[in-house]
């Protein structure tokens, strides 16, 4: 009696821990569109480490930057767009560009100035009227040419998946940014660390696969 016991209990733990596996997988598909997370390791991809540390905080670039916007987005930040006096959010609220400016800010980097001294420096790379720093770094317009002009271009091509990198940048054609993970799916293709509207049921998915309307992959060093 004791071993059918012990055998029954033993069957009710297999059946517990199986459960619990499948939805852990139904979690994590949820979560991220990908039924499994990889690494670079994975796919023998090494993983690409900046030369500079600007803060001085002992992170490389890359990796900091990529740490912060985990950071930020931990915070589960709610989409609404709103403007403030001091440029970055200072409350609960956020918008697709501070997941990069947070990340950046966190870093050593500062956006909100060096946009607005790229933007005096060189206003023909941008279409503005009425230039304002607590704004201009907040919308995808205007990233974009400052990327273009002071970060690292990367290809396009989501295929080339050895050519992306987490903590690197994409801007969508749509007016949507956002930041490269260190995940990737089961073709290799990172998933993306993004806020982009308030539907979004999580920030982080896979996301990048099969797009054709990428229209700029940056490294900020």
């Amino acid at each position: 009696m004791k071993r059918k016991r012990k055998s029954k209990g033993t069957g009710v733990l297999i059946v517990l821990f199986a459960l619990i596996i499948i939805l852990l997988a139904a979690y994590l598909k949820w979560r991220t569109g990908s039924d499994k997370v990889y690494t670079n390791a994975d796919f023998g991809i090494p993983t690409y480490t900046s030369a500079v540390d600007m803060d001085g905080d002992g992170a490389d670039d890359q990796t900091d930057f990529l740490q912060n916007v985990r950071n930020y987005l931990a915070t589960e930040p709610v989409y609404e767009s709103k403007y403030y006096s001091g440029g970055y959010p200072d409350d609960e609220y956020g918008v697709c560009t501070d997941v990069v400016a947070f990340g950046m800010l966190d870093a050593g980097y500062n956006l909100r100035d060096l946009v607005d001294e790229d933007i005096t420096a060189h206003p023909e790379r941008y279409d503005i009227e009425v230039q304002d720093k607590n704004i201009d770094f907040r919308r995808v317009s205007v990233l974009k040419p400052y990327f273009d002009s002071n970060a690292v271009v990367l290809t396009n091509d989501t295929s080339e998946i050895e050519k992306w990198q987490g903590g690197d940048i994409v801007i969508f054609e749509e007016g949507h940014i956002g930041v490269v993970s260190d995940l990737r799916n089961r073709r290799g293709v990172p998933l993306l660390l993004h806020h982009g509207s308030p539907n979004q049921k999580a920030y982080e998915e896979d996301k990048l696969e099969g797009r054709t309307d990428i229209v700029g992959h940056y490294r900020i060093s």
